[in-house]
């Protein structure tokens, strides 16, 4: 009889022993234990159940059921889920996938997770519940949510900022690049100046130098005729400097941008008329300059006539140029209640189909008069000066039979 007693007593004291371990994790552990019946009535608990719900005594809770512990708002849809999970029983953590939420003796509701273990025994089916309060979790989460929020939205603002700044280095890039494109086309420009006035200056400056020599001379013998046909000369090459130098001024103003538009109003007849008569010097013999328009003698318009003087006389100027002896060339208006049409036709050299879209491009020269004194600017000023009137200027021509140009403009100039 002594061995199995001595094994009662060892699985006794064995049983014993277990047991007390369990009071001491029940008693000692974080978690809040709850231990509930079939009926979910709370049979036991431990002191961290007390200190997470904010109970003082333990028989403020025992007996109760346990929708004591959830929020009202939870407790009648809580009921039919206990019911149905009484019917099958099983191990079961909730609060992870989805929030669960518990209430203090206060009635401050809290965020926990809640596992459930069922066990039997010789007296019925219970339920063991760990509850954990997750409150300093949520709050970390929360805080890592508005840190993370808050370091996007910092990390967005410095992506503005560094793209902002990034712009503005590649607008001031560009803005150098162009500058320095400028800088090196103004150069380019200077140095083609420089050689157009040594060269196109020559020939004018040769022949006022000649013809006073020989003007000398002529007076030595009183040769009137002679004197005045050098005389002319000395004249037409004067203006032939004065039209190169006008040119080159005017491009010099172009490219600084200090062009100012003055438009005033003028009668348009005269201002014609004086333009014609200003140009006669220039006139090769037989050359002869119509003007073809009617009803312009009382007609008065709001333009700026210094810029359209320096169109127009661009224009003649040339047709004068590209024409022999002897022919003629038309200058045309025609006028509605908006625009003014000024044409200019000659029946000359003709511009080269190949050269038409080169046409208005600074210092290009036609291939067929080359040998004939120019700078290659005058058409590219006509442009740029019908551009600041808000007009526009269109052409056609023929090798060999000449050209017309036509610059449409408004006759009362709308200035900013």
């Amino acid at each position: 009889m002594e061995p199995k007693n001595d094994q009662f007593y060892n699985k006794y004291f064995v049983e014993i022993d277990i047991l007390n371990q369990f009071e001491a994790i029940f008693k000692y552990a974080n978690e809040g234990i709850v231990i509930a019946d079939s009926q979910s009535r709370i049979l036991k608990i431990n002191p961290s159940v007390l200190k997470t719900f904010g109970y003082d005594t333990e028989s403020e809770i025992l007996g109760q059921n346990i929708e004591v512990l959830i929020p009202k708002r939870f407790q009648h849809n809580h009921v039919g889920h206990r019911e149905k999970y009484m019917e099958n029983p099983h191990a079961r953590s909730m609060g992870l996938q989805f929030d669960l939420f518990a209430v203090k003796k206060d009635g401050v509701e809290f965020p926990v997770e809640v596992s459930l273990s069922p066990f039997k025994n010789s007296l019925g089916s219970f339920v063991i519940c760990f509850v954990i309060d997750i409150t300093n979790r949520k709050k970390a989460e929360e805080n890592e949510k508005n840190y993370r929020k808050e370091l996007e939205k910092e990390v967005e603002e410095r992506t503005l900022i560094l793209k902002e700044a990034i712009q503005k280095l590649e607008k001031t890039k560009n803005e150098l690049d162009n500058s320095l494109k400028r800088e090196q086309e103004l150069n380019s420009m200077k140095t083609k100046f420089i050689s157009i006035a040594s060269h196109e200056f020559r020939t004018p400056l040769s022949t006022i130098l000649s013809s006073l020599s020989l003007m000398e001379k002529y007076n030595e013998l009183n040769d009137v005729e002679k004197r005045n046909k050098h005389n002319e000369r000395i004249k037409k090459s004067i203006k032939n400097l004065t039209e190169i130098l006008n040119d080159i001024l005017s491009v010099n103003k172009i490219e600084e941008g200090k062009v100012i538009i003055n438009p005033e109003t003028f009668n348009l007849n005269n201002f014609v008329n004086d333009l014609i008569l200003d140009l006669h010097g220039l006139l090769k013999p037989g050359q002869k300059l119509n003007l073809i328009a009617s009803d312009i003698d009382e007609i008065t318009v709001y333009q700026d006539p210094k810029l359209i003087r320096h169109i127009l006389i661009n224009l003649l100027t040339n047709a004068i140029k590209f024409s022999g002896e002897g022919s003629p060339i038309d200058i045309t208006i025609n006028m509605d209640d908006s625009d003014v049409l000024f044409s200019v036709k000659d029946y000359g050299l003709g511009i080269p189909k190949v050269d038409h879209k080169k046409l208005f491009t600074r210092f290009f020269r036609s291939s067929n008069v080359e040998n004939i004194q120019g700078t290659g600017l005058g058409l590219s000023i006509v442009l740029q000066y019908v551009n600041y009137l808000k007009g526009t200027i269109k052409f056609s021509s023929e090798v060999g039979k000449g050209s017309i140009f036509n610059v449409n403009l408004p006759r009362n100039l709308k200035t900013p």
